[in-house]
């Protein structure tokens, strides 16, 4: 029998805060890491909020400390997903205790960091760069700090991790698809520990203003913590956020035997393609539900045994409604009597780094035996008004297995099953 594959270190970055105590902390209070954008002028913008990570000024508690991630010299080089990237490794890394010296411990090392946009902002300051001062100023480290696949490549570079590198850019699944590669890979023997995760950074004019052109997000001005509003029928798009939430995984036989601490396992994983649209879902959702069936195939559960699913369900009419669709697809009548919720009604949504941050909040669940709320839900849709959305509050309910969905443009989508250990 195959040794099951556990999480054994979990760092998190995000609007909440930073480290996975504080921001769990928070998530189960109820509140929210969405405000005012302070990053640019938003001036005469359509777009005004954001769930920024918040600096060591912002919040002594849980603020980022650049500092104490790369020194300036070094900052210099990199894009801020890159950043924050190695800031959720620092954790993970450290709470696995993980840290190989030997050749060929760093060789049966993985390190899979997924994006769904990579550097955006260096490369809109470059076009500015290029257009107000001319070729000559533009930095060397311009596309070095861009390229998607740079904060897998910079986490290999500082740990010298020399297994397979890799960097899932699928859209809003792409977090949930890093750890599914990594999980392939310690059952193929290419890897015995693999890091995983996802991070973005790419709160920026033009990115906003793109998905702002699809009319994909909240242009929520005067309440920006109850912008995100995940089911409820007056949800008008989801907010951006930013962060990385990064897995150390490995087998729960490499585990015990260097003495680690098994927190969750990794139990089934599922991907599958719509092949129906660029931005949308089929209204039925049997693409999503293609990918949750084959995560419980892989863990071997029936689906009554998930008691919870934490859903990628970012406040968009059109997505949300696809989700419980494809979720009543495979759960059928049992739907009713699973609690759902929505983190990103408290965080935002993290794009690439979606599925890094929540499998991390699906994890936690598990361990903890808490369900976290789906904040702000009023009055959901009259054809959602059986299901249970753990409105408002977090709850306390034995969980053994927790469903993360991760669904993204092109029509990718992903699943990920997370089980006590």
């Amino acid at each position: 029998m195959k040794s099951p594959i556990v999480i054994t270190g979990m760092g998190m970055i995000s609007p909440l805060g930073c480290g996975v105590k504080a921001a769990w902390s928070r998530l189960l209070e109820g509140r929210s890491g969405i405000g005012p954008i302070t990053r640019f002028d938003t001036g005469d913008f359509p777009v005004k909020i954001a769930g920024l990570v918040p600096t060591i000024d912002d919040d002594a508690e849980a603020g980022l400390d650049l500092d104490r991630v790369a020194d300036s010299k070094e900052r210099r080089k990199l894009e801020l997903f890159s950043l924050y990237a190695m800031a959720a490794a620092q954790q993970a890394l450290a709470q696995a205790g993980w840290f190989p010296e030997g050749e060929a411990e760093q060789r049966a090392t993985a390190t899979i960091v997924a994006t769904g946009i990579g550097g955006f902002p260096t490369i809109t300051q470059a076009q500015d760069t290029l257009t107000q001062r001319g070729h000559r100023r533009l930095s060397p480290f311009t596309v070095p700090a861009f390229l998607a696949n740079m904060a897998a490549g910079n986490l290999s570079i500082r740990y010298g991790f020399r297994g397979p590198l890799g960097c899932p850019v699928t859209a809003c699944a792409a977090g949930i698809q890093a750890i599914g590669d990594g999980m392939r890979l310690l059952r193929s023997g290419e890897a015995d520990v693999a890091l995983v995760g996802g991070a973005e950074a790419c709160i920026d004019p033009l990115s906003l203003a793109g998905f702002h052109a699809l009319k994909a997000l909240s242009i929520e001005r005067d309440e920006p913590t109850h912008a995100s509003r995940p089911f409820d029928r007056a949800r008008n798009g989801f907010v951006m956020g930013e962060g990385a939430g990064l897995l150390v995984i490995e087998t729960l036989e490499h585990a015990e035997a260097r003495g680690a601490t098994p927190l969750a396992i990794l139990s089934g994983y599922g991907t599958s393609a719509d092949a129906h649209h660029i931005t949308a879902g089929p209204e039925d959702g049997a693409g999503a539900a293609a990918a949750i069936r084959t995560a419980l195939r892989m863990a071997q559960l029936s689906p009554e045994e998930i008691g919870y699913i934490n859903a990628h369900a970012t406040s968009t009419p059109v997505g949300d409604r696809a989700e419980v669709a494809s979720l009543r697809s495979v759960f059928g009548n049992g739907l009713a009597g699973i609690p759902i919720s929505s983190t990103k009604s408290a965080t935002g949504h993290l794009l690439g780094a979606a599925g890094g941050v929540e499998s991390i909040f699906s994890g936690l669940a598990v361990m903890h035996d808490r369900l976290p709320p789906t904040l702000n839900l009023e009055s959901s849709d009259d054809d959602m008004q059986d299901l249970d959305f753990v409105p408002g509050a977090a709850r306390d309910a034995v969980t053994r297995h927790a469903l993360c969905n991760g669904f993204g443009f092109g029509g990718v989508n992903a699943a990920l099953i997370v089980s006590k250990v």
